[in-house]
């Protein structure tokens, strides 16, 4: 079989399970092969002695993650290192095995926020997540079905490290306030978590609980990888709408939902309204640039007009708009860093924050704890968002190309979008874009960029005006309508 099918982006995804009716391709032998071909790769790449070697391995709640985990560790096992069985466990965590048990790398098994018969792969080393190239390799390593084999097997050892993480969480909530465990510096404070039945409900059971926290109301702690209750995904409506409601519920001070592996998170103010998207990048623009004037804030290029004022005018900092895709933000923030500039901050609408004193990690857990802090602390969240500008509509269309050669055609577009807004009276070209075309218009702005990997454009739209989004959509319609291997269905 070719693997190249599962490779999405910086992982390894695929259909785990045929019980929503499709084909698996995640199969026990693919998983294998290419958990194999990630042994033999690192050992290459950091010329290491396979039987010296740590390898950390987790899963998320999903129905498919224990049977992938034997297949993972047995390759593991079979090349001669040493599994640290982690069992259920976040995304963040795995990583942070390279930091608390000094692991050489981590693999965790998971799909994000994807149906519940999807699973996949997420490497780690101690430098970070892989990038896409290193993909690119592994998978062509297990398609030549390179393997290490070793004449004495390595073992596996139970490592309970969710405990270790958190009790990190803790000490950090504690430090900050300047408390002990003991003195339960969270127990003015009514606080409700949603874990989507994924793996987050460790944050209210063994971080908030034991600071004397009230974590009556949270919901859906239980790991359950069918997902009975909602999809676990801080940007679905559904999900948001079923925290903000236990909010309002309980009378809580703040709401804490998170994606399935908790590498992503959103909040809820204690007026249920939700923190998410740029109120949740404001948040934590506040929190990572408080005293650092000029600290650059690297975020994707959908945030909005208002956001980019709070940062720069607000809190005296830089917005660097940058690609979609979180770690194209995450590496955009890590150069900005490597050239000498103060970037505390990198984080995509969608809820992935990496904060540089968290080794640029995206950890939602991580990201909520700093929020903790601040109510902890006595800060009133709901007062610190009050001067964000929230545009009065927004919108995303999705135009799918029919051309073969998808990207040529697609920048095609983008190019002369860019002449036409030209000759256009009241359009201004953004001068701090740097993904597709981004226009203010008299009536708010619009994006048009592409896809990285599918045949898909997708603009986005905002306003401050009633119906100013409609106006800007039908305004585009004519130039739109000369790109007949454009489906432009979406504008109507």
């Amino acid at each position: 079989m070719d693997y190249s099918s599962l490779k999405s982006g910086t992982d390894i995804r695929g259909i785990a399970s045929s019980l929503g009716g499709k084909e698996v391709n995640l199969t026990n032998e693919a998983v294998y092969d290419i958990t194999a071909a990630f042994v033999s790769w690192y050992v290459n790449k950091f010329s290491a002695k396979p039987s010296d070697l740590l390898i950390a391995v987790g899963h998320d709640s999903r129905i498919t993650g224990e049977e992938i985990s034997k297949n993972v560790k047995q390759a593991i096992v079979n090349a001669g290192a040493t599994v640290l069985d982690c069992a259920l466990a976040s995304t963040p965590a795995m990583f942070m095995t390279t930091v608390d048990l000094h692991a050489d790398a981590a693999i965790q098994i998971t799909a994000s926020h994807h149906p519940f018969d999807r699973n996949g792969l997420k490497f780690f080393t101690r430098n970070g997540g892989l990038d896409s190239s290193d993909i690119n390799e592994i998978v062509e390593l297990a398609n030549n079905g390179e393997e290490i084999i070793s004449n004495c097997a390595g073992v596996t050892v139970e490592v309970n490290f969710m405990a270790i993480y958190a009790a990190r969480l803790r000490r950090m909530i504690c430090e900050a306030v300047g408390k002990g465990e003991a003195e339960k510096p969270l127990a003015n404070y009514k606080i409700v978590v949603d874990a989507g039945n994924g793996a987050g409900g460790f944050y209210a059971k063994r971080v908030l609980e034991p600071l004397g926290a009230d974590i009556t109301g949270s919901q859906f702690l239980e790991p359950d990888g069918m997902f009975p209750n909602h999809i676990p995904n801080p940007e679905n409506e559904q999900a948001m709408a079923s925290i903000c409601k236990a909010v309002k519920d309980n009378n809580a001070d703040l709401g804490l939902i998170f994606d399935t592996d908790v590498d992503r998170a959103g909040c809820v103010g204690s007026d249920g309204e939700e923190i998410n998207r740029n109120r949740l990048i404001a948040l934590a623009a506040h929190i990572a640039v408080e005293g650092r004037k000029g600290a650059y804030i690297v975020t994707d290029s959908v945030t909005s007009d208002g956001l980019k004022k709070f940062i720069e005018t607000d809190l005296g900092g830089v917005h660097y708009r940058y690609r979609r895709g979180y770690k194209n933000v995450i590496n955009k923030a890590i150069e900005l860093k490597a050239e000498g500039k103060d970037c505390p901050l990198a984080i995509e609408t969608s809820g992935h924050a990496a904060l540089e004193e968290n080794y640029f990690l995206d950890d939602g857990a991580y990201l909520v704890t700093k929020i903790v802090i601040e109510l902890a602390k006595g800060t009133d969240i709901n007062k610190l968002l009050e001067t964000l500008e929230q545009p009065l509509e927004a919108k995303e269309i999705r135009f799918n190309i029919k051309a073969d050669d998808f990207k040529s055609y697609g920048l095609k577009v983008i190019e002369e979008l860019e002449e036409y807004a030209k000759t256009v009276e009241g359009y201004t070209i953004a001068d701090d874009n740097r993904e597709g075309i981004r226009v203010s218009t008299p009536n708010g702005w619009f994006l048009l960029r592409l896809s990285v990997h599918d045949p898909v454009m997708p603009m986005n739209f905002e306003s401050n005006v009633e119906g100013g989004v409609q106006k800007d959509i039908d305004a585009l319609k004519e130039f739109f309508k000369t790109f007949t291997e454009l489906d432009i269905s979406a504008m109507d």
